[in-house]
């Protein structure tokens, strides 16, 4: 075991500034290659469908989501890709990324990919975690009780462990899309370029909050193991 030391603030500190960075990139990447229309001019919904429809994914639907920009997501419970309202009419090079990127996943559930089914099987368990831990942890240190303390650091980490799988999972997904995107002749090898500023910005937000939430634990896991020395 380790002990805290206030250096650990300083590096949860500049992981929260990767976060904001990463989170303004993605935004920024989004809204930039928004403004260029792909050479395929065909909708994100139209890709979504076609690259679906070349897996074998015939039973996989597609909706418009209505939950504000970027809210693109796969809903495996449902087989259901959801796309937000510019990439789900759009024709941009940014609408072509994203909605190939929500299929990736459709393809890696239908293909059985073992992380997304640990991530899935992780889901309530880390759920849990992220609205119970930090009550458990702050009753545990305001009132010095340990064992309350050691079951918010289980928890949390449960959550954390759920961003870790999470990684690979999104980083994946977009390799696929990417190769569906050129493999069917979407998108141009120029264009292929931009579907990747777009692609790997958005992986960037998922491992900087990643890197805060493993900060985080180890910090709670030094100052538990400080206490009980």
């Amino acid at each position: 075991m380790f002990l805290y030391h206030p250096m650990m603030d300083l590096l949860i500190l500049l992981a929260f500034g990767i976060a904001v960075w990463a989170q303004s990139s993605v935004q920024n990447n989004f809204h930039k290659y928004s403004r260029i229309e792909s050479n395929a001019q065909i909708t994100g919904l139209q890709v979504a469908r076609r690259i679906l429809d070349h897996n074998g994914l015939y039973d996989v639907t597609i909706e418009r989501s209505n939950r504000g920009d970027l809210s693109d997501h796969y809903d495996p419970r449902t087989k259901t890709v959801r796309l937000s309202g510019p990439v789900y009419s759009g024709s941009s090079i940014s609408s072509l990324a994203v909605a190939a990127h929500e299929v990736g996943h459709a393809i890696q559930h239908a293909q059985g990919y073992a992380f997304l089914s640990f991530r899935t099987a992780l889901l309530p368990v880390a759920s849990l975690g992220s609205s119970m831990a930090p009550i458990l942890l702050i009753m545990g240190f305001l009132f010095s009780y340990g064992p309350l303390v050691g079951v918010g650091i289980g928890l949390f980490a449960a959550a954390v462990l759920f961003q870790l799988v999470t990684l690979p999972v999104e980083y994946d997904a977009s390799a696929r899309a990417r190769n569906e995107l050129l493999t069917l002749g979407i998108v141009t090898n120029n264009e292929e370029r931009g579907v990747g500023k777009v692609l790997n910005a958005a992986a960037l937000t998922y491992v900087a909050s990643t890197l805060i939430a493993v900060l985080q634990l180890f910090k709670f896991i030094s100052i538990f193991a400080g206490r009980r020395d």
